[in-house]
């Protein structure tokens, strides 16, 4: 490369052009990250907590991380994929980095990897590592990009790993079954250190993983768990720790509360290195937000964002829609890639959605409007709305057509929440 470049869309541009596959391409392994990471000469140096599992893992990590902070902790969190802009993937003390240390850093992996043509994520990966080894930080959260065992963030151990639920998704990568994709995000675990599993009947793959590796197997469930109560909860554990009169975690959905006792079993594992009082965790707890979880826009009509591109995702989007009240009718913008399982998707979400708006995503990977309904017709899942080419333009139909007792939903890829926050947002630009 002749002159490094200038800003960080620059950069970003040059990541995408560094691997044959691009920014949206996938390839997983270890061999390329890893001499990268020994030539920058990454160490660790505070405690790791590693996030893996199909659904999940941006709430876990946000509940670690305002918890965390909530104790007076400097937490450094590398979360993927961004929904508005790059800097939401590195967060140093709950702040997104700024252009200048992306930069600096892309500057020192570029440096480092020489010829070693890595991957949009790599890349990202190792920088996300050099702006937080100049932030003298306490903790290290990780969330796993894709599976685990082969996923960039694995070069780093973890002194704690949590698997928050093993579903059917990404299976062309990490297999076809649960068992096989069990095994692969086991595979964040390490010898002596706990691996904590928030789905309360995992694969038999996650506990044998965490066997072969001498690591410390604790499940939803068996080892921990929660008792509900009227608009509190109580988290408990085998060895005889009962935290009771627990605010119900800020993010909506019941899975939250396995998350959220995800959370509290992985710092009570830590407590030695980083205590935290039982005042930090209700903090946290009532402080944590994260954007596109199940998020409820004020005003009316009622709008509901949510990154659900799973059938266990939608079906607890599903749910939780079920819990919020009446609307007269539920508008669905509605955006999937095309390997993704459409009809699952589709078929959770039947009987929640009155008029479904299928759009268009940017990118060769996603769907068209046009496949997506002709998929929720031929499985009888509601009445189609007309098909729209963006996001943008799904969300204003709606708009222009729904009533103040209507209710919006957009959902179906990270992609699509993008994009009708992007459109919310122009008015106010």
């Amino acid at each position: 490369m002749a002159a490094a470049p200038a800003c960080l869309d620059d950069w970003l541009a040059h990541l995408e052009s560094l691997h044959p596959r691009g920014q949206a391409g996938i390839e997983l392994g270890l061999e390329r990250v890893r001499p990268v990471s020994r030539a920058l000469d990454q160490r660790q140096t505070c405690p790791v907590i590693t996030v893996g599992g199909t659904n999940g893992k941006g709430s876990t990590c946000a509940l670690l991380e305002r918890i965390l902070i909530s104790a007076g902790y400097r937490v450094g969190v590398y979360t993927s994929p961004h929904l508005l802009c790059y800097n939401e993937r590195v967060r140093i003390n709950g702040v997104p980095a700024g252009d200048a240390a992306f930069c600096s850093a892309f500057d020192r992996v570029e440096a480092a990897r020489s010829t070693v043509p890595l991957t949009y994520f790599e890349f990202g990966t190792l920088a996300a590592w050099e702006m937080f080894a100049t932030a003298n930080l306490d903790a290290i959260i990780l969330e796993v990009g894709l599976g685990g065992r082969l996923d960039a963030t694995n070069i780093y151990d973890a002194e704690c790993a949590i698997v928050t639920t093993v579903a059917l998704d990404h299976m062309d990568f990490l297999g076809a079954t649960r068992e096989e994709i069990g095994f692969e995000k086991a595979g964040i675990c390490r010898p002596g250190r706990p691996l904590i599993c928030g789905d309360a009947a995992p694969p038999a793959s996650v506990s044998e993983q965490c066997r072969l590796a001498s690591a410390d197997f604790l499940c939803l469930g068996r080892d921990f768990g929660y008792l509900r109560q009227e608009g509190q909860w109580q988290f408990w554990n085998k060895a005889g720790r009962n935290l009771g009169g627990l605010a119900l975690p800020a993010l909506r959905g019941d899975c939250q509360m396995n998350n959220a006792a995800c959370v509290i079993t992985a710092l009570d594992c830590l407590a030695e290195r980083l205590p935290v009082a039982a005042q930090d965790i209700r903090s946290g707890l009532a402080e944590v937000e994260v954007a596109g979880r199940c998020q409820v826009l004020p005003g009316r009509p009622q709008i509901v964002l949510d990154v659900a591109h799973n059938p266990q995702a939608a079906a607890e989007l599903a749910h939780s829609i079920g819990g919020m009240g009446y609307a007269r009718t539920t508008w669905a913008v509605f955006g999937m890639m095309a390997d993704k399982d459409i009809a699952g998707v589709a078929t959770a979400m039947q009987g929640r959605i009155d008029r479904w708006l299928p759009c268009d995503l940017p990118g060769p990977r996603a769907a068209s409007a046009v496949q997506l309904a002709e998929t929720i017709a031929k499985i009888g899942a509601g009445e189609t709305a007309g098909c729209f080419d963006s996001p943008a333009a799904a969300m204003l139909h709606a708009q222009e057509n729904a009533y103040d007792d209507d209710r919006i939903l957009a959902f179906g890829s990270f992609l699509t929440v993008a994009g009708v926050m992007r459109f919310l947002n122009r008015g106010k630009e």
